[in-house]
Order: structure tokens, then sequence, then C-alpha cells
């Protein structure tokens, strides 16, 4: 039995009422890592009330774990009320609510890809750039990208990602949620190329090839440390 199934068991076991108290006390917090088994668990086996309950306290482990949860919804429940919540996460301030939102996309991704590549594709284009990143970070997945249209999907999400921070005026580029979409860029690129060397590597080697050509620091950086992760290496 997995963590996730037993904590699945755990939860069972309990009324609805103790679930709240049950993840804070599991979550990790504080801590380095927090409990993801568990916040998988919770969106396994939470119902709509339990999941609004927990995000209504607005504590970070709990909106984590409720976060997760929506994206389960999504998953069985397609709406657009569901994604665009899931697209307010996304510019949350709390790194773990962020990736949450990834994790819950590629929920959505597991059971239904054609849906989650269309919310790839309108969010790698839109003007946050902390929903950018959610959506480079949730395609680039390397269970999700067994198949043509997802790793296109995954590639057009980091080059319309990189697009942004490349046409960023260098004096804006301290901006703190840029930081963080360059952040995703570091390792996105390497699992999409990694999916499908044949069509990623021309456009990494086109990436490289600009961030020398114009002497831009941050594609330099995306590049590099693209280049430091195994999958990538190997194929370089």
């Amino acid at each position: 039995m997995t963590r996730v199934e037993e904590y699945r068991t755990a939860l069972r076991e309990l009324p609805n009422s103790e679930w709240r108290r049950y993840l804070t006390d599991h979550s990790n917090l504080p801590g380095p890592r927090g409990n993801i088994e568990l916040a998988q668990a919770f969106a396994d086996e939470a119902t709509p009330e339990v999941v609004e309950d927990v995000l209504a306290t607005g504590h970070e482990y709990l909106t984590f774990a409720g976060v997760v949860a929506l994206g389960q919804q999504l998953a069985e429940h397609p709406s657009r009320n569901l994604e665009d919540r899931l697209r307010g996460y996304a510019s949350d301030e709390r790194w773990r609510v962020r990736e949450a939102v990834a994790m819950a996309l590629q929920r959505v991704g597991d059971a239904d890809l054609p849906r989650l590549l269309t919310i790839v594709r309108a969010w790698a284009r839109d003007p946050d750039p902390l929903v950018q990143r959610a959506a480079v970070a949730g395609i680039c997945e390397p269970r999700l990208l067994a198949g043509e249209e997802a790793v296109a999907a995954a590639l057009e999400a980091c080059g319309a990602a990189t697009e942004r921070l490349a046409a960023t005026p260098p004096e804006q580029r301290r901006d703190a949620h840029l930081r963080v979409l360059r952040q995703g860029l570091g390792y996105c690129w390497s699992v999409a190329v990694a999916a499908d060397p044949a069509r990623g590597l021309p456009l990494f080697t086109a990436l490289t090839e600009e961030a020398e050509a114009e002497g831009d620091a941050d594609l330099a950086w995306v590049v590099r440390e693209n280049r430091r992760k195994k999958r990538l290496a190997q194929l370089l």
C-alpha cells in the first residue's frame, strides 16, 4: 500500500468534521516539504463541501490541498468556474499554492488531456507571468507528454513564456512574478525537449543562439539551467 492509499484509508475512517484537523496535524509544516501524498489523497476522497471548507480557512497547507482537489473536480466535472478559480490561485503569492495549481492541472490532463491542452494554450499567453508559469509547469510533466499534440502544446507554452521574458525590458525583469516564470523555464524546456527531441532540440538550439546573439543574461540562464538537467544533457 502506498502512502497515498494509506492516507485515503485514514481519511475515510474519519468523520468529515475532523478532516481539517487531520490535514493540519499531518501537513509536515512548518518544514521544508509539505505532505504532498496527503494532499493527493485528500483530492481523491474529498467532497466539494469539504473542499470548500478547507479552502475557506486560508491556511497555507489546507489551501494547497484544496487547490489540488479543485483539479480533481475539474477533471470529473469540467466547468469554466473551476478553471477560473484555478487561474486565480495560480497568481497566489504563496509558492506552495502555485505548485498546487500545477498539480491540479496535471490531474485534469490525466483524465482529459485535450481539456488540459486548451487551458495551457490560453494560460501560456496570459498577461500575468504567474499564470504563464502555471501553464508550463502543468503541461511539462513527463507522464503527460506521450503524444505529439501534448508535446507540441508544451513546446508552444515554453516558447510563449520565453518570448514574454525576452520582450520584457531589462529594467523590469526584477519583478518578482517574472522571476518566478524564469525559474519555471529553467527546467520546463528540458522536459518538453526530452519528450520529443526531433521536434524540441531545434527549438532549444534556436533559443541558445538567440541568447548568445542578444547577449540576454536571463535567456542564457534559462539555457544553462536546462542544459544541466540530465534528461537534456544526455541528448546534447
